[in-house]
């Protein structure tokens, strides 16, 4: 095994985006770093102001350990950007402003930043490609971090510049077949000259790439990476998130959680859309309704400000089901034993923590990618069903209104005994069974994050002996 040049630890530098949904990854990955390799790695998360207190919040569900508090943050400043106010600089405060935010204004500053610090590496986002450039620069390995899995990520990557007709199927892809409307395609595939703002951070050269999966959920598509020669090295570490935070760790979690324990196993629905999409009024409004008719249990988390459950709504629904506004300890509610089926925007680590506490899904995609990451859910590994068979895009303004009755109707047959819901729940958690297994000791996961660690070190030392040159090449 490799070890730090005469017992320095190795600097690793980890550059979110800036997203809640990327930032807390992130994290847990720097947590997962020094926890596999606690002698030999110093890892430091870099975002901007504002963004510290995501970092921090992300932490602090890992409880007050000795690997958590090495974990150390730096900053750098957010530019200007036309529209928003000082101080907002995350993705999911912006709500419908996030649309002025052009990543690549922060570009000077990572850099700054970078030379400021001199790492011995660098974990990039895949929106910063440009950071493996100035790590080349530098001589020091930049490896890309990708909370969209390697589903995803290749069928958007096959279909590259192929769209024609109104469903494609994607090209090069291992049984099932999977076909998708163009309409549910994120908008810049549809689109050749936004689809060239995206291709650099596919090809951008690196050192490897880092998935928040594990090898069990996705093996034909992580095998695929190799076999194409579409990244120079793969590890695949995920779920970051696990192991689970200790039950309770957040004094505001106690009412939904000590709710959850009052109902009965597998009776609960749990609905959450993530941090960033929006969805309007109305369709909020057909949502509760669709809830209520169920006659199913409900933990709702919802993120909107200002909206409020029609007339008499609370009232009717009771004890049945609670509404929490804000944040809510997702994993912590996933793992609980009354939670029967979740109800999900289909985002990457939300799909990725359900697996992992053995809770088949609901889809109800919005925005980017989730239309093709529903795909991974419904017909690869059969561990959930849609909400809703009609007309779909990723446009806001083309979404169709899903009705109470459709909403109702999907949540009540998914969790029927005997139902659909079933069967999709005893392969949901036969896959968490081997996803706990990849974390540990031994583990797949484990495995590749302590190679990471290892070709990281080696590749600094080889650097040192050859003048600071790194061989970033790779097929593309």
């Amino acid at each position: 095994m490799a070890s730090a040049e005469h017992g320095k630890k190795l600097r690793i530098l980890l550059i979110p985006f800036f997203a809640t949904s990327h930032i807390g990854p992130h994290t847990d990955l720097a947590v997962r770093l020094a926890a596999a390799s606690p002698d030999a790695v110093e890892p430091t998360i870099a975002v901007t102001p504002a963004n510290v207190a995501v970092v921090r919040a992300a932490l602090e569900r890992h409880g007050s350990s000795a690997v958590s508090s090495a974990v150390k943050i730096a900053t750098y400043l957010f530019p200007d950007v036309d529209g928003l106010p000082p101080g907002l600089e995350n993705l999911t405060a912006a709500g419908g402003d996030a649309w002025r935010i052009d990543e690549s204004l922060t570009r000077p500053m990572q850099e700054a930043l970078i030379r400021e610090l001199s790492p011995d590496a660098i974990v990039t986002d895949i929106h910063f490609f440009w950071n493996s450039i100035v790590a080349a620069e530098l001589g020091v390995s930049c490896v890309t971090f990708n909370v969209v899995g390697p589903f995803s990520m290749l069928a958007m990557r096959h279909l590259g510049g192929t769209i024609d007709g109104d469903e494609v199927i994607i090209p090069g892809f291992p049984e099932p077949e999977i076909r998708i409307p163009r309409t549910e395609l994120p908008e810049f595939m549809n689109h050749p000259q936004t689809q060239d703002q995206y291709i650099p951070c596919w090809t951008a050269p690196c050192f490897g790439l880092v998935f928040n999966t594990f090898f069990d959920m996705e093996q034909q598509y992580c095998e695929m990476y190799a076999r194409y020669g579409y990244a120079k090295r793969a590890y695949f570490v995920g779920p970051v998130s696990l192991p689970l935070p200790p039950a309770g760790a957040t004094a505001g979690a106690s009412s939904c959680i000590s709710w959850l324990g009052s109902m009965p196993r597998c009776s609960v629905v749990y609905v959450c859309f993530g941090t960033y999409a929006s969805i309007s009024d109305d369709q909020l409004r057909e949502l509760a309704l669709g809830l209520e008719a169920s006659g199913k249990p409900f933990l709702w988390v919802l993120r909107a400000d200002g909206w409020a459950p029609p007339a008499g709504w609370e009232e009717r629904v009771g004890k049945r089901g609670i509404l929490v506004r804000g944040w809510a300890p997702q994993t912590e509610i996933l793992s609980h034993s009354s939670i029967g089926a979740f109800l999900t925007h289909c985002g990457s680590s939300s799909l990725l923590e359900a697996a992992a506490a053995g809770v088949p899904m609901l889809t109800w995609p919005l925005v980017f990618d989730q239309f093709i990451e529903e795909r991974l859910v419904t017909d690869v590994l059969k561990i959930g069903e849609r909400v809703w068979s009609g007309p779909r895009s990723t446009r806001y303004e083309e979404q169709v209104m899903v009705p109470a009755e459709a909403v109702a109707r999907a949540v009540a047959r998914f969790l029927e005994p005997g139902g659909a819901g079933e069967a999709a729940r005893v392969r949901a958690q036969e896959l968490a069974v081997k996803a706990h297994a990849a974390v540990v000791e031994g583990g797949s996961s484990h495995s590749d994050l302590r190679r990471l660690v290892n070709d990281l070190i080696e590749a600094k030392e080889a650097a040192a002996d050859h003048g600071g040159a790194l061989d970033y090449s790779t097929s593309s």
